[in-house]
């Protein structure tokens, strides 16, 4: 396939104006779904998580689960959302074969939270406040698996299988105004407001926000105005195209710079943009058509007529809002201070969702600097290979427990490796792998000096070398005697012993 033509993105801004609209979907934690009682749980063999009100079946009814009102009520709460006193469901109706009973139970005209604002911080500071119209409930629908191609893609697939599983799931979407003045910023904000909802949802405790779990998914609305249009709000927008499920932070912020460089040589060479939803591939960096749409779906709204209107009473809603947690913004601007990441360290950190992590170790009394060295180096890499969340793997209070060892002189960095290994794999207590693999660095200088003396038999000049000055001639014992005690050597300590040696 051919590679999509694109403008440069400068020109493009020189050009057009981006506006942005991001609707972000967060997956509810509940124990159950959304109107059953059938387990909310990832993971299960395919079409064993339902019941007869997943599938649609005759006769069955739909129950609101009430865990699910309160964390939606808590996150419209966050979103700076005013909450709506009386908030009923409604039908979406429309054919797809992941939705057994051919509609959605969702709200239309009266959302459980509305008008709010979300504030965002850039890695240049600059803040910016994203304008959110609602935050509405609603059920997942189930999952195609597509079999047979090579991209999983139903395109080139030989047949696709449903899984039910996700039907019924506890869904908020949260679904932002129109987004100006962005400008050259455009596609950081809308990975850094996405970022910030994943932190929301995750301090509320309200979802597990695993992006490629598909807890969290966005669809990104990019369209472009010619320039001479930026005091026009809503009376001049472009026509928009919406990415789907984007579901990476780093994928987010490349589906809106293709989209912008894509309409604009599109719009430039005098073409029109069609209204439509694309697909990210995150293997090419580009977007494809999906279908055509228009901003009057029909989908026969109606009030559902199984289930009564929601009341939230004031009283309950001020319980939640005394419950909230810091906000993002506040805690990540705190926590960048007091940990004294750089920059480029905090948002690798944010990037990997590991704040909570790095908090809770340095709650264990770990340094910042240790925690993010753990954290993002070893452990992310270990959870690569195992294709597993680093915090499934270990736990702070853990990686404390190897820190304690290191500091305390037991350990170096190579042989505390090790030891998160053994850790990862159960093996027992930091202290009892230390024992059982026999990790300890060798302190006895006796060891060392034996070692030392075998080293400097092999290179029999280091030594008038030292004396004449080049003292990183060292550095070559020093390696042989590592080699030889299999890194749990002291190596400060075998420097010092070898420059003894050459001074005397």
């Amino acid at each position: 396939m051919a590679k999509t033509k694109l403008m440069d993105f400068d020109k493009a801004l020189e050009l057009y104006e981006p506006v942005i609209g991001l609707e972000v979907h967060v997956e509810l934690n509940t124990k159950t779904k959304m109107f059953s009682s059938a387990p909310n749980t990832f993971g299960a063999d395919p079409n064993t998580n339902i019941t007869p009100v997943c599938l649609g079946l005759p006769g069955s009814l739909p129950v609101v689960n009430e865990q699910a009102v309160r964390y939606s009520i808590s996150l419209g709460l966050a979103l700076g959302c005013e909450i709506q006193e009386v908030s009923g469901f409604a039908r979406k109706n429309y054919f797809y074969p992941d939705l057994a009973k051919n509609y959605q139970i969702s709200q239309a005209d009266d959302p459980i939270a509305y008008d709010g604002e979300v504030e965002i911080e850039l890695e240049s500071g600059r803040i910016i406040q994203v304008p959110i119209e609602r935050a509405h409930m609603e059920e997942d629908a189930g999952k195609l698996n597509h079999v047979g191609g090579s991209t999983g893609r139903i395109q080139g697939a030989e047949y696709s299988l449903v899984d039910y599983n996700r039907a019924g799931v506890p869904l908020v979407e949260i679904v932002t105004r129109p987004i100006f003045g962005g400008e050259a910023d455009t596609p950081e904000i809308a990975a850094a407001y996405v970022s910030t909802i994943r932190d929301l949802v995750t301090a509320l405790g309200i979802s597990d926000a695993r992006m490629e779990r598909g807890n969290i998914r966005c669809d990104a609305n990019v369209s472009l105005r010619p320039r001479g249009n930026e005091d026009a709000g809503m009376s001049v927008l472009g026509t928009r195209t919406e990415t789907k499920n984007v579901n990476s932070l780093r994928s987010i912020e490349r589906a809106v710079r293709f989209e912008i460089q894509r309409q604009a040589r599109i719009l430039h060479e005098g073409g029109s943009i069609t209204q439509e939803t694309r697909h990210w591939h995150e293997d090419t960096g580009e977007t494809s058509p999906g279908r055509p749409k228009s901003d009057a779906d029909d989908y026969r709204y109606f009030p559902e007529p199984d289930l009564a209107p929601l009341t939230p009473s004031r009283e309950l809603v001020e319980e939640l809002r005394a419950a909230l947690p810091e906000h993002p913004t506040l805690r990540r601007r705190r926590l960048k201070e007091e940990w004294q990441f750089s920059a480029l360290e905090f948002r690798d950190v944010i990037n990997a969702g590991l704040i909570d992590a790095i908090e809770s170790t340095v709650a264990a009394g770990v340094p910042a600097q240790a925690a993010r060295k753990w954290w993002t180096g070893e452990i992310a890499r270990i959870a690569k290979e195992r294709e597993a969340e680093p915090t499934e793997l270990i736990t702070p209070a853990q990686i404390a427990s190897v820190v304690e060892l290191v500091d305390a002189g037991t350990l170096n960095d190579k042989l505390a490796r090790q030891v998160i290994a053994g850790l990862i794999d159960g093996e027992g207590t930091a202290a009892e792998i230390v024992e059982a693999r026999g990790l300890a660095i060798v302190s006895d200088d006796g060891a060392l000096i034996e070692a030392i003396d075998a080293a400097l038999a092999q290179q029999p000049d280091v030594l008038a070398k030292i004396r004449d000055g080049k003292v990183q001639a060292a550095g070559a014992v020093i390696g042989a005697v590592m080699k030889a005690m299999r890194g749990q050597a002291d190596a400060a300590r075998v420097r010092e012993l070898v420059l003894e040696r050459a001074a005397g």
